[in-house]
C-alpha cells in the first residue's frame, strides 16, 4: 500500500511483524526517573527474564521493580487476583514504602482479561498507597511505546487544583503555563529549561516529575509539549480528557530540531527568539570532525524505537543521504511539524525525500538493502549480526533510546553513535595495511 500527501511525502505500509523490543522495558528508565515509584511487572516467567536480559539487573538485587508471575492458577481464575496483588502490594509497601506502585500490564493479562483497572482503585484505598495501571504490553507497536502508556496513565493523575502553598503563585499569574511531557535524564531535563529560560519560557512542570507527589499542576488551556516523537497516546489523553493546547513542534533532537522546537514554544507565548541561529550554526561548527566522517555517506533505518524520522531528518542535514525510514508506527498528527522539517532539510540540502515504510516487512527490508549496500543500517539488536555477517555496518536503534541525545550539546552524542562502525572500520584498515606493510618488509 503506496499513498502520498499534499507535502509529497511519500508513505507505504507493509505488513511485516513488529520486530521490536516488548514494551515493558520502559521500566528500565522510567523506574529510574520517577524516584519514589515501585514498578510490579504482571505477567510470566517469559517476562521475567526479559527483564532481567534487557536491564542487567538481576531481580534479586532489589531494584525498584518486581515480577508478579502469573501461574496456573491465576491464569484459570482458581486464584482471586484482588488477595494475590494485595498480599504482593502490601509487601511492597511495607519493604519499600513507595509513593506509587505501577501495576505493568503485559499479554497475558490482555489475553485472559484481568480487569486491572477495576482492581486497582479498591486495592489503592484499602492498602493507601496510589496504583496506576498502564498496559504496557507487547501488542503495542514500539518497545518506547511503554513509556507513552505509563505517561497517559500518569496524567489523569496530575492535580488540576493548585495547593494552598501554590494558590498564591498562580493567583498571580493567569496565564496559561507550559508543562513539557517526555522521560528525560536530569542533566537533559536542566539543559532545555534553561535554553527556555533564556527566552523568559517559565515551565510550569514536567511529566513526569522525580517523584509523584511532585506531579505537574494540569489545567485547562494549560499548553504541553512532547520531547519525544512516541508519545501520541499521551498527547492525546492531555488534550482530550485534561482540554490542554498541544504545541506542535519538531522534536529537539540534533541543534535543527532544538532550535525548532524553542522557536515554536516561542511563538506560541509570544516571546522574541533571539540568537537561536548563532546558537545552532556553533553547534555546526564544533560537529565537524563527525561531519567530515559521514557526509555523503548513506543510511538505512530498519525501524524500531519511532525515533526514526527525527534521527532521518538530523543526518539529512549533517550530509548523509537517507535511503529509507521503516518506523513500526506512525501518528502523523502527531509527528506533522517533525515531516514538514524533514521535507523541508531534504529542499535545503538538495536531495530527494527518503521514503518512509510503516510496519517493514524485515524480510522486504533485508533485499532492499542487499540492493542498496548502504554504509550504514541502523536497525534493531535482532538483525545486527546477520547483516554484519553481509558486510553491513550497522547500529543498534535502542542506543539511541538510552543515549543523551536532546538538545543543542547532546548532538554530539548522537554522531559519537553513528560514527562509530565507521571510525571501527578505518581503524582496522589502518591495522591491516599496516600488517601488510610490515610483512612485506620482512621479506
Amino acid at each position: 500500500m503506496t499513498f502520498s500527501t499534499e507535502e509529497n511525502i511519500t508513505f507505504e505500509c507493509e505488513t511485516g511483524n513488529y520486530h521490536t523490543f516488548c514494551p515493558i522495558s520502559c521500566v528500565s528508565w522510567l523506574y529510574q526517573k520517577i524516584e519514589d515509584s515501585f514498578f510490579l511487572v504482571i505477567g510470566t516467567k517469559t517476562c521475567g527474564y526479559f527483564l532481567q536480559n534487557a536491564m542487567g539487573v538481576m531481580i534479586f538485587a532489589e531494584p525498584r521493580y518486581a515480577m508478579a508471575e502469573l501461574e496456573e492458577g491465576d491464569i484459570s481464575a482458581q486464584l482471586n487476583d484482588y488477595e494475590e496483588l494485595k498480599r504482593l502490594c502490601l509487601q511492597i509497601k511495607k519493604d519499600r514504602k513507595p509513593g506509587v506502585i505501577f501495576w505493568i500490564g503485559t499479554c497475558t493479562t490482555e489475553i485472559i482479561k484481568m480487569d486491572l483497572e477495576g482492581i486497582a482503585p479498591k486495592l489503592e484505598a484499602d492498602i493507601d498507597v496510589p496504583i496506576i495501571v498502564a498496559r504496557a504490553n507487547g501488542l503495542d507497536y514500539a518497545f518506547t511505546q511503554g513509556e507513552d502508556t505509563v505517561l497517559a496513565a500518569m496524567a489523569h493523575r496530575c492535580p488540576e487544583n493548585p495547593s494552598i502553598n501554590q494558590q498564591k503563585a498562580v493567583s498571580k499569574n493567569n496565564q496559561p503555563g507550559l508543562i513539557i511531557f517526555g522521560s528525560l535524564p536530569d542533566p537533559v531535563v536542566q539543559q532545555l529549561s534553561h535554553e527556555l529560560q533564556k527566552h523568559n519560557i517559565k515551565i510550569k512542570g514536567w511529566l513526569p516529575s522525580n517523584r509523584y507527589t511532585e506531579l505537574p499542576i494540569i489545567q485547562t488551556n494549560d499548553y504541553v509539549i512532547g520531547v519525544n516523537p512516541f508519545l501520541s497516546r499521551t498527547a492525546t489523553t492531555l488534550m482530550r480528557r485534561r482540554k490542554t493546547k498541544l504545541i506542535s513542534a519538531p522534536f529537539p533532537i540534533g541543534p535543527d530540531g532544538t532550535r525548532a522546537w524553542i522557536e515554536k514554544i516561542c511563538t506560541v507565548f509570544n516571546t522574541k527568539a533571539s540568537g537561536l541561529q548563532d546558537r545552532e550554526n556553533q553547534i555546526w561548527d564544533n560537529l565537524e570532525e563527525y561531519l567530515k566522517l559521514i557526509r555523503g555517506k548513506s543510511v538505512f533505518f530498519m525501524g524500531d524505537n519511532l525515533l526514526e524520522i527525527s534521527l532521518a531528518r538530523f543526518l539529512t542535514r549533517c550530509g548523509m543521504i537517507v535511503y529509507e525510514i521503516g518506523i513500526p508506527y506512525m501518528d502523523k498528527r502527531y509527528q506533522s511539524a517533525e515531516l514538514n522539517l524533514l521535507r523541508d532539510t531534504c529542499t535545503k540540502m538538495n536531495v530527494k525525500m527518503p521514503k518512509i515504510v510503516e510496519k517493514p516487512d524485515n524480510y522486504n527490508q533485508l533485499d532492499r538493502i542487499r540492493d542498496l549496500q548502504p554504509d550504514l543500517v541502523i536497525t534493531g539488536m535482532a538483525h545486527a549480526n546477520p547483516l554484519e555477517a553481509r558486510g553491513i555496518n550497522t547500529k543498534w536503534s535502542v542506543e539511541f533510546t538510552f543515549a543523551q541525545i536532546h538538545g543543542f550539546t547532546n548532538s554530539k552524542d548522537i554522531l559519537e553513535l553513528v560514527t562509530r562502525p565507521l571510525r571501527r572500520n578505518n581503524k582496522l584498515k589502518d591495522i591491516t595495511s599496516d600488517t601488510y606493510v610490515k610483512s612485506e618488509s620482512k621479506r
